[in-house]
């Protein structure tokens, strides 16, 4: 389940910084700037959900509001003495309050499948019931505890959450010595984006339908507690091998809509215009523009709007969505609307691009996708839309084909092999080219140039090239000043000694050469050849 929390370095991921001088600045949650990784190499802790489920706190009491580092001291004893280490305890005390620890050995780690810039996640099995779980390893720079704050925030936020479409954190590892912690998770077997590029998968409308409300109830049911996701994308939506999807990563999830909130979070791809113009207070609006292009997408089979750049992205979503009205940009005033605000008009033509979509899913893409966030709706009226209700119906996730596990990174796996097996081919194409001309009896000075000593009144030389051993005769005539190569029938005229003759190496035009450009390289070198020859011999 490597798509779970593993942030990519990419261009994707370029909102990072600007979140943590948010989180400096307002919530005094703080991730560090030089990241939290640092290498596991100590036994470790386990510490589970207790078997009567998460206990159940306020808001407050979360600590979402940003004060999960004050634990009384009595809870912390008690925390120390269940096991764990004092630099959670003491900074993250609310956030593990109520778990308690298991036995160092409850997991094997079986492989890695996922890498980020910010945590690494693994295949493992819970030794104690047999299941396969997902881990995700969050390393601290010297535990520093804003670092750790802002890890806490995670936690508490997947602590609020209970519902099918969710994904569920089902215990904490932890390791004293290094200054680690794993997330462990339930493992899904695969994500949306790795099944849209697996050759072998195909969705139904039926089968679309059945994802796109599955991720509109889990979106339901995070923004009816407060809970803003932040980056939903295919690959954060994960499946498992019941059909059932889960929204999964929510480290870049946030509750606390008071303060003025970063604009560089949502993976690119996905995020919404507002936060492409710099705005800091927006709410479920932002997830749901993503929603609407992951709906898209899986009509589509590809992402709708690829931009490689900010400047880009924005260029593209007016295009295709149209160019705000002076409404708009009157009521938002957002930071960047001056700099990128488009010199043309641009027309709506959603309904063009998409127009082989079924009419009810155009529908509700043209409400998601729409360019003032007010005109969105939310999850639960995106629920009522006819999409939902006209035939086929989604059908049921039990139902649905039982994959090969597909996820981002094997998708990501699949075209680097692609890619290094075509270089092999060209790389073979070019050896059997060389074992081509060896066979058929060139030589490897297979090209003879055998220059004029006499010049024609038009000042064009008479170069005549043969290759040897084989039946292929290629006589060229030379203008000195253009370069510009003809034909000629003779291919006797300038007969040189053999002791002056100039050979080259390899064939006369090599694939993909520039023939003017070798024609000329030639002529250089009967020149120099000729003056050699008058030179007087010593």
């Amino acid at each position: 389940m490597g798509c779970i929390c593993a942030k990519e370095s990419n261009v994707h991921d370029d909102y990072v910084p600007e979140m943590e001088k948010e989180v400096r600045e307002g919530s005094g949650l703080l991730k560090c700037d030089d990241g939290y990784e640092r290498p596991v190499n100590a036994k470790t802790r386990v510490i589970e959900r207790p078997k009567s489920g998460p206990q159940r706190h306020s808001t407050a009491s979360l600590g979402l509001g940003l004060g999960m580092s004050r634990v009384a001291s009595a809870s912390k004893a008690e925390q120390l003495a269940a096991g764990w280490p004092s630099w959670l305890a003491s900074v993250a005390g609310e956030a593990i309050h109520g778990w308690t620890p298991r036995s160092p050995d409850s997991y094997q780690k079986l492989n890695k499948i996922g890498q980020g810039t910010y945590s690494s996640v693994y295949r493992a099995r819970d030794l104690t019931t047999d299941k396969i779980v997902a881990m995700k390893l969050v390393r601290f720079s010297n535990m520093d505890p804003d670092s750790v704050r802002f890890m806490a925030r995670e936690i508490c936020i997947l602590r609020r959450l209970d519902h099918t479409n969710v994904i569920k954190l089902e215990a904490l590892v932890t390791s004293r010595i290094s200054g680690s912690l794993y997330l462990v998770f339930e493992y899904m077997e695969h994500d949306l984006a790795g099944l849209l590029a697996s050759p072998e998968v195909k969705f139904t409308e039926a089968q679309i339908k059945c994802f796109v409300k599955q991720m509109l109830l889990g979106l339901q049911h995070c923004h009816s507690r407060g809970v803003l996701h932040r980056d939903i994308k295919g690959s954060n939506l994960l499946v498992g091998e019941n059909g059932i999807l889960k929204i999964g990563d929510f480290g870049l999830a946030t509750c606390d809509r008071k303060q003025a909130l970063t604009s560089h979070v949502v993976t690119l791809w996905y995020r919404a215009p507002e936060l492409l113009l710099g705005a800091t207070r927006y709410g479920v609006e932002i997830d749901m523009w993503s929603a609407g292009c992951i709906l898209a997408e899986l009509f589509a089979g590809k992402p709708i709007m690829p931009g490689r750049t900010e400047v880009e992205e924005l260029h593209k979503i007016f295009k295709l969505c149209g160019s705000p009205t002076e409404e708009y940009w009157g009521k938002t005033k957002l930071p960047q609307a001056t700099s990128f605000r488009p010199q043309r008009v641009y027309k709506r033509r959603v309904a063009e691009a998409f127009k082989y979509f079924p009419s009810s899913a155009l529908a509700l893409v043209e409400v998601l996708l729409s360019i003032d966030p007010d005109l969105r709706g939310t999850a639960s009226s995106a629920l009522k839309s006819a999409f939902f209700t006209s035939h086929p119906l989604p059908c049921d996730p039990s139902s649905l084909p039982k994959y090969p596990p597909c996820k981002e990174l094997d998708a990501k796996l699949r075209e680097e092999e692609a890619r290094r097996r075509k270089a092999e081919r060209v790389k073979g194409h070019g050896a059997e080219h060389q074992r081509a001309v060896l066979e058929n009896g060139s030589s490897h000075y297979d090209a003879m140039i055998r220059p004029t000593a006499t010049a024609t009144a038009t000042g064009v030389k008479t170069l005549s090239c043969s290759r040897q051993g084989s039946q292929l005769h290629h006589p060229f005539e030379i203008d000195d000043n253009e370069g510009v190569a003809t034909t000629s029938n003779n291919d006797s005229i300038g007969y040189v000694p053999k002791k002056d003759r100039i050979f080259r190496s390899g064939p006369l035009i090599p694939q993909g050469g520039n023939m003017d450009h070798l024609l000329k390289q030639h002529e250089r070198q009967i020149q120099e050849a000729l003056r050699k020859s008058r030179l007087p011999k010593p």
